[in-house]
């Protein structure tokens, strides 16, 4: 297995992941579980943009359709419709900052990279869209390999596993394998999909199994801000969720994540300085 990178790279810059980075989550869309319809119109949506980079975010991830679980489907047309004004507006506004783009469409993805986006978010991981890897190894950006069980319309309906850490970890090495096959094996990073197909204890053991996924060399990302495994254990709502978020984060930390992407991105910055203080005192 290879060694861990310490760094995303792309032809004239790159990504140290040396220390823990922010990722934070730009949704232009009307229907996100927790900020759905706060930045759908261009001024909005590049404040909240501006507002994050000055906040600590190394990365911003823009999503233009919902996956929260039964979420509706939006067409490809309408996906690229709330894109493609907005992203030629960030690129020139913000030419330094690493844009990712959650989709798992590839003709999306091409045309948002052509567009100046540098890394894609696929919450399949390549599998709902047989073209992805196609699209990856033409133009060799970063690409976030997520698990998810089933489809956001679906996934949530009694998710089963026998070993939810191991099962996750196997998809996701099948899938390296698979992206291997066409010459990509470096700027992979690893997404167990926290939310995606999984009940609140799947969650919590694919949280401190998080360790295990480190085993296959590419950076993890946890994806856990303000979501329904905070929320269920303690009785809140989704906008009652900060404080749970910080603590979850901070364990995911512990537990190995090299990314974590959030709504709310000072509060998350604050965190890895505290854990790499916490780090810088006890090491190993």
């Amino acid at each position: 297995m290879k060694s861990p990178l310490p760094e995303l790279k792309w032809t004239f810059k790159s990504l140290n992941l040396a220390s823990p980075k922010v990722m934070g989550i730009l949704n232009l869309t009307p229907d996100s579980f927790f900020d759905g319809g706060k930045y759908n119109s261009i001024d909005l949506a590049l404040q909240q943009f501006e507002d994050m980079v000055r906040q600590g975010a190394a990365i911003i991830d823009i999503g233009a359709f919902s996956t929260r679980p039964f979420a509706q489907t939006v067409n490809e047309s309408g996906e690229w419709d709330r894109l493609k004004s907005i992203l030629p507006m960030l690129r020139k506004t913000f030419p330094d900052t690493h844009i990712s783009l959650d989709t798992y469409r590839s003709k999306i993805a091409e045309k948002a990279i052509d567009g100046g986006v540098d890394m894609i978010n696929d919450i399949s991981g390549g599998v709902f869209d047989d073209k992805m890897f196609d699209i990856i190894a033409k133009y060799k950006v970063p690409f976030i390999m997520m698990h998810i069980n089933g489809n956001p319309q679906t996934m949530q309906q009694n998710p089963v596993y026998e070993n939810v850490v191991d099962e996750v970890g196997k998809f996701l090495e099948g899938q390296i394998e698979k992206l291997a096959k066409y010459g990509v094996n470096e700027n992979i990073i690893l997404d167990p999909g926290f939310g995606f197909g999984k009940t609140v204890d799947h969650n919590y053991l694919l949280l401190g199994g998080l360790q295990k996924l480190k085993k296959h060399g590419y950076p993890v990302l946890a994806g856990l801000s303000r979501k329904s495994m905070i929320n269920k254990v303690i009785g809140i709502k989704p906008e009652e969720a900060l404080n749970g978020t910080s603590a979850i984060n901070m364990l995911a930390l512990i537990n190995g994540a090299d990314i974590l992407r959030v709504h709310d991105v000072k509060e998350a910055v604050e965190v890895v300085k505290l854990y790499e203080k916490y780090r810088e005192n006890n090491p190993g």
